[in-house]
């Protein structure tokens, strides 16, 4: 299995005068977990981080003291993350049938996790891991009163990784750039072009790091985590 990395994020609204995946959780650059859990899974064959060239000597310098088995690739990312993405799928080996997109700031996903997602693309085409909404969702129009309240039942917040055919979501991508459509994940574009997209159960854990409120609260999940065996370098998937 072949998974895509973006680790290209700024960061503006963590506050962060470099990219936030350089920030360190209990030690560690955030990028640096969430290769560990990737590396972790054995059927992850090949990985590509795909980020900006000022960010790749840093990067390759944390390969190489991670010591992750399998081979990277950087590749350079776009003006968005969807340019970035479509810049990911175009550097694949060619022999890559399915794919993985998995966020470099959500950096708490488990092994399991993702194992469950690889396990996913042997019956999918496309599909998201997500968890169910927990709270009522309000939708406000322009004036700032609520016009809907949503049935919560039907209501998943979506996540990654996202897997996908590659062949499809290519497709997508190139049909994106020739409308001009702007989508927020890569799961739009499937569903944009009548594809279905499965739901994968996430994991409540699984969040992204967005804002600095966000740091102390990975720590402690990571924290949790080391107490009780699941630290870097986590465990194979195998030997769980």
């Amino acid at each position: 299995m072949h998974i895509l990395i973006p680790a290209a994020g700024m960061g503006k609204r963590m506050g962060a005068a470099q990219n936030k995946l350089r920030l360190s959780v209990l030690g560690q650059p955030l990028l640096a977990w969430t290769l560990q859990a990737v590396a972790a899974v054995p059927a992850i064959e090949w990985i590509g981080i795909i980020g900006q060239p000022e960010d790749f000597p840093v990067w390759q310098t944390l390969i190489t003291d991670l010591a992750i088995p399998q081979p990277i690739l950087l590749i350079e990312g776009g003006d968005t993350r969807q340019a970035s993405v479509y810049n990911g799928l175009r550097a694949l080996p060619t022999h890559a049938s399915h794919v993985l997109i998995h966020d470099g700031a959500r950096c708490l996903a488990t092994p399991a996790l993702i194992e469950r997602c690889v396990q996913a693309l042997e019956t999918y085409d496309g599909f998201v891991a997500a968890i169910p909404v927990k709270d009522t969702i309000k939708i406000v129009d322009a004036a700032g009163v609520v016009s809907q309240t949503p049935d919560r039942s039907t209501l998943w917040a979506a996540q990654t990784p996202q897997g996908f055919r590659v062949d499809y979501l290519l497709n997508g991508h190139a049909t994106a750039v020739e409308q001009g459509w702007e989508v927020t994940d890569d799961a739009a574009l499937f569903e944009r072009l009548g594809h279905p997209v499965h739901i994968v159960m996430g994991e409540d854990t699984n969040l992204k790091i967005t804002t600095p409120s966000d740091l102390p609260l990975a720590e402690r999940i990571l924290q949790h985590r080391w107490e009780h065996g699941l630290g870097s370098p986590y465990a194979k998937v195998s030997g769980q």
